[in-house]
């Protein structure tokens, strides 16, 4: 299962995004992501060019529940080339700004409301909207499962994996190992983490960002596989 470090906190990229991404290149981290808010497009520029100089995937999350602004964002994505696009909720016309580029695209399921996000649907609307997703051509879908307003947080994982065979990467709200790992059993692909990790919650008896950061890699099974190579 892949961590995707988000340098976000509350909802929007860290303004000394930069600097934190320079601390942490030495983790090992494949997979980085950052919403279009919080930064000037300059410094989105410059992160998710040494975010590839790190030989990293790159992440973008939508943040705008409001099609203008999410389609944006959309164009932001295609501007930069990130690899992944997360989240929002305008499929089709997504996939059409999407056309013709490499960027894949993994759309929000569920009803996203507010700021920070919170998720309404039950397992019925989140399986049927992957079905949704996957027959117009998206190459998987994006999960608040944490955030979830009517339905336990398992139950929406597990209905999306049986719904989908795409890539199901569930984002937000995540700040324990016990919680990774348990997304890792219901066969998630990725996850990401990011306010957890900046606000010390993963790992509360640690101080440093990289302390949470190798507990939260651990807890997805990273550090495992690193020893394992090791030996």
């Amino acid at each position: 299962m892949d961590f995707v470090f988000m340098l976000t906190r509350d909802d929007r990229t860290v303004t000394d995004c930069l600097h934190v991404l320079d601390s942490v290149r030495d983790l090992g981290i494949t997979h980085i992501g950052f919403k279009d808010v919080g930064v000037d497009p300059a410094t989105l520029r410059r992160l998710h060019e040494q975010i590839r100089a790190l030989g990293a995937t790159s992440h973008l999350e939508v943040v705008s529940t409001g099609r203008d602004q999410a389609l944006d964002s959309v164009r932001t994505a295609v501007e930069l080339g990130v690899d992944w696009l997360m989240g929002g909720t305008w499929v089709a016309e997504t996939l059409d700004l999407l056309a013709g580029t490499p960027v894949r695209y993994l759309p929000f399921v569920g009803e996203p409301e507010g700021r920070p996000t919170r998720l309404a649907g039950d397992t019925a609307r989140i399986a049927e909207d992957c079905r949704r997703a996957e027959a117009a051509g998206c190459a998987g879908v994006d999960l608040l499962a944490h955030r979830a307003t009517e339905a336990d947080p398992l139950a929406l994982v597990r209905a999306a994996r049986a719904a989908t065979a795409g890539r199901l990467v569930v984002a937000g709200s995540l700040t324990t190992a016990t919680q990774i790992r348990a997304l890792a059993e219901a066969g998630v692909d990725a996850f990401t983490v990011g306010s957890a990790v900046f606000a010390g919650a993963v790992r509360p008896d640690a101080g440093t960002l990289a302390a949470q950061l190798t507990a939260v890699t651990e807890a997805s099974g990273g550090g495992r596989r690193r020893r394992a190579r090791e030996t």
